[in-house]
């Protein structure tokens, strides 16, 4: 088990080493000062939504301090923190590019070795962490796998939830089916809808004739008319 320093404080830690990384030294200590001191779920979070890419590494980097700590020294990686990052630099692969003239440019390609060291929280200081989260109304995670681990199986809870209810839905649709005695009294409402339906038509039809027979029976007077006034001028 290694021992770390932290403001005077010896206290057991573990570390993991990332050899021949192909990076910069300067990339990677940016990343770095980003997640020294956070605790591992914080930081673990941090390098998740980093836009660089030797954030990759570092993340894996961390997860391995953080198992070394459970499985070897058994910590809880809850109650981890990054007691120290460094980033030294590795051997420099030199290659050559062709340029104008007959000449070359150098082209060095930066290695760089990570080491990140975990310790444990004193138990003051977990103290002074669960107080905080109470009044944020949150709780300490052990980790980010372990949050997204129970988001899926709440996410997997709600989904066999809907699937049950859309069952019951199903099965209750098939124990009331609609009785025989309602199909036969909507087969005669609308029986009845179109027999009324029928009356109005022929009623309709029955005053079209009648106005026809009165229009001919008024032309008919008129022309009588017409021919008794001829019938006195001739006269």
């Amino acid at each position: 088990m290694a021992v770390v320093t932290v403001d005077n404080d010896t206290r057991p830690g573990s570390r993991a080493v990332a050899k021949y990384v192909r990076s910069s030294a300067y990339k990677a200590r940016e990343v770095l000062d980003l997640v020294r001191g956070k605790s591992y779920s914080e930081a673990r979070e941090i390098l998740t939504f980093s836009e660089r890419r030797i954030s990759n590494m570092i993340a894996k980097c961390l997860d391995s301090a953080v198992a070394n700590a459970e499985h070897n020294d058994e910590l809880d990686g809850a109650e981890l923190f990054i007691a120290a990052c460094y980033a030294d630099e590795g051997p420099t692969l030199k290659r050559w590019r062709p340029r104008a003239r007959g000449r070359a440019t150098r082209i060095r390609k930066r290695t760089c070795h990570i080491t990140v060291v975990v310790a444990r929280y004193t138990d003051e200081e977990l103290a002074a962490i669960d107080a905080r989260m109470a009044l944020k109304g949150t709780g300490r995670r052990s980790s980010a796998a372990e949050a997204r681990r129970r988001r899926v199986a709440a996410s997997r809870e709600r989904d066999a939830d809907r699937a049950e209810d859309h069952d019951h839905e199903h099965e209750h649709d098939e124990d009331d089916p609609v009785a025989e005695d309602d199909f036969d009294n909507i087969a005669d409402a609308e029986t009845d809808k179109d027999d009324a339906d029928a009356g109005v038509e022929e009623d309709d039809a029955d005053a079209e004739t009648e106005t026809d027979i009165a229009d001919a029976e008024t032309e008919t007077n008129e022309e009588d008319d017409a021919d008794a006034e001829e019938d006195e001028k001739e006269s």
